[in-house]
């Protein structure tokens, strides 16, 4: 329904055709589900499981190892090779698989969060239902606790207020009355309206159904985000470009060879034959591997700390992230007020939420710090019998205020018995209490500044009362306390020693002072927040709160310097997206730390905004404002306690314990495995390289070759993989996370990283080239020999290998990957694997294998070690990385 906020509630009940004292008929209400549907919003479905399988294959290496297998059994009629190369292809696919389901399992648990049932009426009597069969018209009644199930026009209020965080931003809850709005009255301000998925702080109401499902304002916000297109992620578009290079490699190497059979008019098949086998050479197998296994212990490494990945890539994409989006409320801030302020005449104290009870015993005897604690318990509903408080998150803070001052509320209450409430509306902006005391009886009193200080004629000064003189300095004091971000209630009091009349319970009032109320900053995100500044990444708050109030969290927790410029701070209204951004307004986005009072779309058009300028964005968020910037942002973070279902279900990451400080160990995995990835890529590109050159410069020399089909895949299988996979099981250096992010567009592999892999690939090759020529030419030993002297020199020079990989600023001696027991363990595996084979008849025969003596041992690792110490020489060059 359009616009029912500036409809009396006549014309929108008559619209409905509903009846406010009896709510709709069970008929009614079958036929609107039909006209209507379910109050549902379309969720996202949870992936197949087909279609999660699919998805693993859909990698260009595997493609060509899946062609490669099929020509190496139709041309080679080699079962044990083609047996080999779809061993990895099962692995890799099997290992994605699992880990991808049980991210979306993960999810499927806490989908279930989200149901909620409404209390209705219905042919005259209440009713409680699924808020799923809720129809326009239905007759809502909402109390305390409830989370709101559908937007609906407010018909009579009970001191309600509304927490609408998850969907405008807005930390304070709203109060709401029934009166008609302008039409032109934005989202945040219709106050005669409730929304789907906000929630009931205080009071209670009446209303009427206007809009359910997809047209709740929740399901408009979650509709742009489903036709958001879904961003790739960094690791992917860098493996996707890695794997067309390997891919032209291997092309080029597979034309060449049968271009030059072709010319020397050798057989065909064995032109395809030795196509294949180095193609096989050319295309890590264990790349595929090795990265699904990396991602995949971190993703099971960050559920152990209350962090779901539900896609692998996410764990590298986090690791990559240079600019941090988030909310305040919640994320940044505790989500629930705290006595910040106390304001008497004389005396002020501030930062009350970080001092201890020491703090107050200077002023134990001042009466006004008695009296507001007084006012604090007796003029304030909060339920206290209760396990959990229930209340006002203002009166709940009041309490709590009390209660550090190792005072009993209870107890005060129990001695001070309630004889009149006058109950807070919107008009009078106040509350008030009568109750009895020792002396009589007193009034309690709280509410806006501007109401009370108008029913005060005095104020309590050096413990008495004085003749209120200085209202303007008390005006100013409060403005200046609202500039801080604060909220501000004014207290008085009056004692009586009879019982007033209720018409004189409002007169003559005695002003206390004023409280500061502050949704305090989480006490670990200042320490986070500098973490990450040192790491090279940007924090940026996008609240839909107040600007002073963004402006006070953002200096203390560090996002913003106390004596910060206003350009580091913009308004949404300052945000002008109608158009096509200016140069100038770009440049000052780019700049800013904080966007308060921002909505949905201009959320959403920052992320694009940091997107296009070749950022990396990670967007925190819970609620239904943050839908389409968490789906939009290359990694979406939401809550798992507190974030909305659909919240959670656009995400990539589900924060269990809902801790903004859980993604520094995120981001610090994601480094590490990035920097993994790029060692075991050069790794077992410089393996891989050695082998293809090996053959092709054996051919050409007219060397017996070196290296055999079943040979080069045996290398690729277990002497390459163990090594390569040690190496994702690093800790990552000390450093991480004090060097900058790589850039969006930076590959795998750099230039100097390419150049690297030649170098020590080159070194490798000069050593099997060097041993089969020695062993050709001097020692004049068999085809046989020599072939298994290479294929062990490079057995063990690829091994030796992992140790080129630490970084050239390192020592050789001290370093992470010598450090790595990970390292050690893989390489004696591998030489107990590459030994024990030669004892299984069956393996050895297929590898081609024989006997060789000490000496011919000894000039395996002579040739092996040298192939290190030639790369080493390289390294410390500067030639390498």
């Amino acid at each position: 329904m359009s616009e029912p906020f500036s409809l009396s509630i006549k014309s929108v009940v008559d619209r409905l055709n509903s009846n406010t004292n009896s709510g709709l008929t069970e008929s009614k209400v079958k036929e609107r589900i039909k006209e209507y549907g379910k109050n549902e919003i379309a969720a996202k479905l949870p992936k197949k499981t087909i279609k999660i399988l699919i998805d693993q294959c859909n990698d260009p290496i595997i493609f060509i190892l899946v062609v490669a297998a099929g020509l190496t059994f139709v041309f080679n009629d080699d079962l044990p090779e083609t047996i080999a190369i779809i061993t990895v292809v099962l692995i890799t696919v099997i290992i994605g698989f699992i880990m991808e389901l049980q991210g979306i399992r993960s999810l499927e648990a806490l989908r279930q969060m989200g149901f909620t049932e409404s209390t209705v009426l219905r042919n005259g009597k209440i009713k409680t239902v699924k808020s799923s069969v809720l129809v326009p018209g239905d007759i809502l009644l909402m109390e305390v606790g409830d989370v709101v199930s559908a937007d609906a026009r407010l018909i009579t209020v009970e001191n309600l207020a509304i927490k609408e965080a998850s969907l405008t931003g807005e930390s304070r809850a709203i109060y709401k009355h029934v009166n008609v709005l302008p039409r032109a009255t934005i989202l945040s301000d219709r106050k005669n309206m409730v929304f789907k998925g906000t929630t009931v702080e205080q009071g209670s109401a009446k209303a009427i159904v206007v809009d359910t499902g997809k047209n709740t304002q929740l399901g408009k916000i979650q509709e742009m985000g489903s036709t958001i297109e879904e961003e790739r992620t960094p690791l992917e578009k860098k493996i996707s470009a890695l794997s067309k290079r390997l891919i032209y490699l291997t092309l080029f190497f597979a034309i060449l060879i049968i271009f030059t059979g072709y010319l020397r008019d050798l057989d065909m098949r064995l032109i395809i034959e030795t196509a294949v086998a180095l193609a096989v050479a050319a295309i890590p197998e264990g790349l595929p591997v090795i990265a699904t296994m990396a991602l995949a212990r971190g993703m099971m490494k960050l559920s152990k700390r209350n962090v779901i990945i539900k896609k692998m890539e996410a764990v590298e994409t986090l690791g990559a992230t240079n600019i941090i989006c988030t909310d305040k409320t919640g994320t940044l801030t505790e989500d629930k007020m705290q006595v910040h302020t106390l304001i008497f005449e004389g005396e002020t104290l501030s930062e009350i939420h970080n001092k201890d009870n020491v703090y107050f015993e200077n002023i134990e005897k001042s009466k006004a710090l008695n009296v507001i604690i007084m006012n604090s318990v007796l003029c304030n509903n909060t339920i206290l019998n209760a396990k959990d408080m229930k209340g006002d998150s203002v009166e709940l803070a009041l309490i709590q205020f009390v209660k550090k001052l190792h005072i009993n509320p209870k107890e005060i209450k129990e001695n001070n018995p309630e004889e009149l409430e006058i109950p807070f509306n919107t008009s009078s902006k106040l509350m008030a209490t009568l109750n009895v005391t020792e002396k009589g009886f007193a009034v309690y009193v709280k509410g806006a500044f501007e109401s009370v200080i108008n029913l005060c004629n005095t104020i309590l000064k050096d413990n008495k009362s004085q003749v209120f003189k200085n209202k303007k300095e008390w005006t100013n004091r409060v403005n200046n306390l609202a500039s801080q971000g604060l909220r501000v209630l004014a207290f008085a009091y009056k004692e009586h020693d009879e019982k007033p009349e209720k018409n004189k319970v409002l007169s003559q009032l005695t002003f206390i002072g004023v409280i500061g109320f502050l949704d305090p900053a989480r006490e670990d995100v200042k320490a986070t927040i500098k973490v990450y500044k040192e790491a090279g990444i940007k924090v940026v708050m996008m609240t839909g709160d107040h600007l002073r109030t963004a402006k006070k969290i953002a200096q203390e927790i560090g996002l913003l310097p106390q004596n910060s410029v206003s350009s580091s701070i913009l308004h949404g209204q300052d945000l002008q997206f109608e158009t096509e951004p200016n140069p100038t307004m770009v440049t000052n986005i780019l700049n800013a730390s904080v966007f308060a009072r921002v909505t949905p779309e201009q959320k959403l058009k920052l992320v694009s905004l940091y997107q296009v300028n070749d950022n990396v964005v990670g967007m925190f968020g819970d609620g239904i404002n943050d839908i389409p910037a968490l789906h939009k942002a290359d990694i979406g973070i939401a809550m798992g306690i507190r974030g909305t279902q659909a919240a959670r279900e656009v995400a990539d990451v589900i924060l269990k314990n809902d801790k903004f400080t859980a993604m520094e160990l995120a981001i610090k995995q994601g480094r590490a495995i990035f920097d993994h990835i790029r060692q075991f890529v050069v790794y077992l590109l410089s393996c891989n390289l050695a082998e293809v050159v090996s053959v092709g410069l054996a051919a050409l020399l007219a060397l017996p070759a070196p290296l055999l089909p079943l040979q080069i895949l045996f290398l690729n299988l277990i002497t390459d993989i163990f090594p390569a996979l040690a190496l994702g099981m690093g800790k990552g250096e000390v450093d991480i996370m004090k060097r900058p992010p790589g850039k969006a567009n930076e590959p795998i592999m750099s230039a100097k990283r390419w150049k690297s892999t030649i170098i020590f690939g080159l070194c490798i090759t000069t050593a099997v080239i060097g041993i089969t020529a020695y062993a050709h030419f001097v020692l004049q030993l068999t085809s046989k020999i020599i072939n298994n002297m290479a294929f062990y020199t490079l057995v063990l020079a690829q091994l030796l290998n992992v140790f080129n990989m630490a970084e050239s600023r390192v020592s050789f001696f001290n370093n992470e990957i010598l450090k790595n027991p990970w390292i050690w363990s893989s390489i004696v595996i591998s030489l107990l694997i590459t030994v024990g084979i030669y004892y299984i008849p069956p393996v050895s025969n297929a590898l081609f294998l024989t006997n060789l003596s000490t000496e011919q041992i000894g000039w395996v690792i002579v040739f092996a070690f040298g192939s290190l110490v030639l790369s080493q020489i390289f390294k410390r060059l500067g030639f390498t990385f």
